[in-house]
């Protein structure tokens, strides 16, 4: 088999967007279709049903909880509500759209160099400054998949002046397994200065519906919530995010992550069995260091009919999918590397 043989035998496996290889969860489709007998109704502007679920799951009140557009909108809705400060500092290789948020919100980005696979948490220490409106932490970190251990993380938060709020985006927290690892909620109760970004689009399988929700402290909610659009998130997101939250479905979510995890371990397996530098992941996707060979790794998996995401000259980001998926993209590398990949 070469490279470029699976082309016109399947549809493309598409292991680039970390979105989950499962359907949504039971009764969610039925929810969906149910409202879509409503479309002319305006959603609820304050997803009060999905606030209140997520006050009871999280313990938090009301006040401390924002709803929107996915993890990756609220975290554009608080970088841009926390001017007038100009820099946020951000691992330097991390979420691709902290870029993009951070010019969107009229601020500069402080790109801090990795340790490792992982952010260096002194390092971002020392490059924040009174001219600093926030910090980003990406844990897991996408695209390398590290994640951050407790003590580091306090241990940066002791150095990081209490104005200075430090966004902890948390979009990948139901793929982590390492007990080290702090759940974010842990760390906003501790500091005042901590926000939490999550998501239902990844393990919870609502990406086509964007949307997430934030926790953060009481005194920044207005003015992050003034930022979003009227009317956002849609009722069909609200309902199906607050199904998504039932105990009925709770069994069958940590199932679908269980599995997830160990499809994770046997793809990070199989790929250094073949003699492939992958680093360590507490996420849904894996990071291939490939350095300049990024782009080309690339333009061959498409080849092949397998998408995945390059970032030129640092590495690739795969995503675990399905089985399937899985097996096309390691008979992928074996040719590959068959090849001289």
């Amino acid at each position: 088999m070469t490279p470029t043989s699976a082309v016109g035998t399947h549809p493309p496996a598409d292991l680039s967007m970390n979105e989950t290889p499962y359907p949504p969860l039971p009764g969610i489709r039925r929810i969906v279709a149910d409202g879509a007998a409503a479309l002319q109704r305006y959603p609820d502007r304050t997803s009060s049903a999905l606030v209140s679920a997520l006050t009871a799951r999280l313990g938090v009140g009301p006040e401390g909880i924002l709803v929107g557009p996915g993890s990756a909108g609220l975290c554009q809705h608080l970088v841009q509500s926390l001017g007038p400060r100009p820099e946020v500092v951000h691992a330097a290789l991390s979420f691709e759209g902290y870029p993009l948020i951070i010019g969107n919100a009229g601020a500069r980005a402080v790109p801090v160099p990795m340790d490792g696979y992982g952010h260096d948490l002194p390092a971002m220490a020392d490059a924040v400054t009174e001219r600093t409106r926030c910090v980003l932490l990406c844990n897991p970190n996408n695209p390398t998949g590290a994640a951050l251990r407790r003590d580091e993380v306090r241990a940066f938060l002791d150095r990081i002046p209490a104005d200075v709020p430090v966004i902890v985006d948390e979009a990948y927290r139901e793929f982590v397994t390492d007990p080290d690892a702090p759940d974010g909620m842990e760390l906003y109760r501790a500091y005042d200065n901590v926000c939490v970004l999550r998501t239902f689009s990844k393990a919870y399988g609502l990406a086509a519906l964007r949307i997430g929700y934030a926790v953060v402290p009481p005194r920044l909610t207005r003015a992050a919530a003034l930022t979003g659009a009227v009317f956002f998130p849609n009722a069909l997101a609200q309902a199906a995010a607050v199904a998504s939250l039932s105990p009925d479905v709770t069994p069958e979510l940590t199932r679908r992550c269980t599995e997830l995890v160990a499809a994770r371990t046997r793809l990070i397996g199989a790929l250094r069995g073949l003699g492939v530098t992958v680093a360590p992941s507490e996420a849904n996707f894996v990071w291939l260091p490939l350095g300049e060979g990024a782009v080309s790794f690339a333009d061959r998996a498409r080849a092949a009919g397998i998408l995945v995401m390059a970032l030129p000259g640092a590495g690739v980001r795969i995503t675990v999918g399905s089985d399937e998926a899985n097996d096309r993209l390691l008979a992928f590398v074996r040719a590959a590397l068959a090849e001289g990949l």
